[in-house]
């Protein structure tokens, strides 16, 4: 058996990266991004007016002041401004040669004649330069960002409209055991609603892969080894979900053997998910996770998660906050590493949630995020601050 920390670092070791395909901008959000996006214009791409308002000279300001156009946003100034003169400027619009400064209709006097006069003491400029917020030239998208929905906005300004972007790892999802039945059939004596196939494949679209579910596989080591040669031959990462403990129908690690998988861990000291397993195969990544749901979802969430993004060159980090136990807190046994689901009360403190084990799946429904307690940790005291991590 080995420390979490170890298996974690086995894990990442044995990365491989995606290949990359060009997609339209407007599909690419939550993608990782394989490629700098470079700016093919100044922006603003011109001196550009802030507000609504008369563009001047500033040495100007004390005297009456001949409007000489007016200028819409997406128009070119037509009229000089020469001495005691303006153009009156809506926002966004190109600012005239030789102005220096844009006064706003709020500091100004309409008088007769078409004629103005400032009003205010010290205006602003209220003029964006051409090129204060990117040069032509310049990277505005750095390559392994996840792209967000402002990501889209930007690569729309600098015409990007072809983007290259990670592929989705595609995850297949094996779940195993006699005892599970599909959502929709009513369990039978001894049967459970196959639940894990579900949570991963919502966790793995979370993660920015795609998921392929080959169903559920009978306690038969025949049946067993197929569908998981095949998702093998076909899927970069396969995650198996039960058979990996130590009963008699626990024959999962023999058949990733006989399949060509070797083993590179089937003990993490962790706790839930102690029978976490791990396995090398030229075509693909291979998981055994326990068939309870919560260690599942947990250990996902731990170790594959970062392996997906990391696979599409993205060095993910779940959110973090240092926040106090909200009470005191104790558990049963510290010999191994505790992971601990956790909520966050309207008080921003922690409260362990009432947690039965590794099937209490509504135990997580309530959770905002886990805590870790390292090995030899049994009690924490009211008020300690802990790290919580989101899920």
């Amino acid at each position: 058996m080995i420390t979490f920390e170890e298996a974690f670092k086995i894990v990442m070791e044995y990365v491989f990266e995606t290949k990359t395909e060009t997609i339209p901008f407007t599909d690419s959000c939550d993608r990782i991004l394989d490629e700098d996006i470079i700016s093919d214009i100044d922006m603003p791409p011109f001196d550009r007016s802030a507000v609504d308002g008369y563009a001047c000279h500033r040495i100007d300001l004390n005297n009456e002041l001949d409007v000489v156009e007016i200028i819409a946003a997406g128009k070119a100034p037509v009229q000089k401004v020469g001495e005691n003169k303006c153009s009156k400027i809506m926002t966004g619009a190109i600012v005239p040669d030789g102005c220096d400064v844009v006064i706003m209709v709020e500091e100004s006097e309409i008088l007769p004649g078409s004629k103005i006069r400032f009003t205010g003491i010290d205006p602003k400029l209220n003029i964006s330069f051409r090129g204060e917020d990117v040069r032509k030239g310049d990277i505005v998208l750095n390559k392994a960002k996840v792209i967000q929905p402002q990501d889209i906005a930007i690569m729309a300004s600098v015409g990007h409209t072809k983007v290259s972007v990670k592929k989705k790892p595609l995850v297949g999802i094996i779940s195993t055991g006699d005892e599970l039945v599909n959502p929709s059939e009513i369990p039978g004596i001894s049967q459970i609603r196959n639940s894990n196939a579900y949570q991963l494949a919502a966790q793995i679209a979370r993660a920015g892969a795609e998921g392929c579910d080959y169903g559920i596989a009978a306690d038969d080591e025949t049946i067993t080894f197929k569908i998981i040669e095949k998702a093998i031959q076909e899927c970069d990462i396969v995650i198996i979900t039960g058979g990996v403990s130590m009963g008699d129908f626990d024959f999962v690690p023999s058949v990733l053997e006989r399949a060509g998988v070797k083993i590179l861990f089937d003990r993490v000291n962790v706790q839930p998910g102690k029978p976490t397993t791990f396995g090398l195969h030229s075509k693909s990544l291979v998981f055994g996770l326990p068939g309870n749901p919560v260690s599942s979802f947990i250990q996902f969430e731990m170790l594959i998660r970062p392996l997906i993004n990391k696979m599409m060159g993205h060095n993910w980090r779940p959110p973090e906050n240092n926040l106090p136990l909200g009470v005191n807190y104790e558990r049963k046994s510290s010999a191994r590493l505790g992971l601990i689901p956790v909520k966050i009360n309207e008080k921003m403190e922690v409260i362990p949630v009432d947690f039965h084990g590794s099937a209490h799946i509504t135990a997580l429904s309530e959770s905002d995020g886990i805590i870790v307690l390292q090995p030899g940790i049994k009690f924490l005291r009211k008020g300690e601050i802990v790290n919580v991590r989101q899920i």
